[in-house]
């Protein structure tokens, strides 16, 4: 068994079966705007963009689109576990016409691993990863010393990683974690919420349930 097969997955395995449209969707825009979960990537070979952004779990994309289109000088990269969130993602970029998005159907943690260079992103958006609230599954959330160390390796020095949750506990775990890894925190504990980031269908469930929203920004180290 590999290391990757023993890992704790931070995710659910929900994929069901893409609708007629999903499955045309992402086979006619594979080229255009898929990168393969394997492969070394050249960010300069992908964007004509200088800085680029990985989003981790974009969920069907439309906080990404609204992203992308308000800064167009920035490459965003878009994972998402969820192929139909993929096809989503891939049918609003083609119909915006954005060229400073692509996407990857994959895990976060193997790609960040094998594909992404060292010290070359710009920053990285986590918005409102699945919190796992049973104490006995914390050790599935993403946000954990391992993770924030690898991620760390793959951020410029000075670049930024903002996180999102609605769920207190979590953003809690969230400030212990990277208080204690390669980033500084930008404020002394939470950021008041962004006008600039867009409302995600996550956060507004959490808000439907009067939940309150945390966001953390920290910059690594130089």
């Amino acid at each position: 068994m590999t290391t990757h097969e023993r890992r704790v997955r931070s995710f659910h395995s929900r994929q069901g079966r893409l609708s007629p449209l999903n499955a045309t969707t992402l086979e006619n825009h594979r080229t255009k705007y898929l990168l393969e979960p394997h492969q070394a990537i050249n960010l300069h070979d992908v964007f004509d963009q200088e800085r680029v952004v990985l989003e981790i779990g974009c969920g069907f994309g439309e906080a990404t689109v609204e992203m992308a289109t308000a800064e167009p000088d920035v490459g965003i990269i878009a994972l998402e576990v969820h192929t139909r969130g993929v096809a989503r993602l891939l049918q609003n970029v083609d119909a915006v016409g954005l060229t400073n998005i692509r996407a990857a159907n994959t895990d976060a943690v193997p790609f960040i691993r094998d594909c992404i260079a060292p010290l070359s992103l710009h920053g990285a958006r986590i918005f409102f990863p699945d919190p796992w609230p049973k104490a006995r599954h914390n050790k599935r959330r993403l946000i954990q010393p391992e993770f924030a160390s690898l991620l760390a390796s793959k951020l410029a020095p000075g670049a930024f990683l903002h996180c999102a949750t609605d769920w207190q506990p979590y953003a809690e775990h969230m400030l212990e974690v990277l208080t204690a890894s390669d980033f500084t925190n930008t404020t002394q504990n939470y950021l008041p919420r962004p006008d600039w980031r867009p409302l995600t269908r996550y956060e507004q469930a959490g808000l439907d349930k009067g939940h309150a929203v945390f966001d953390l920004l920290f910059t690594r180290h130089n």
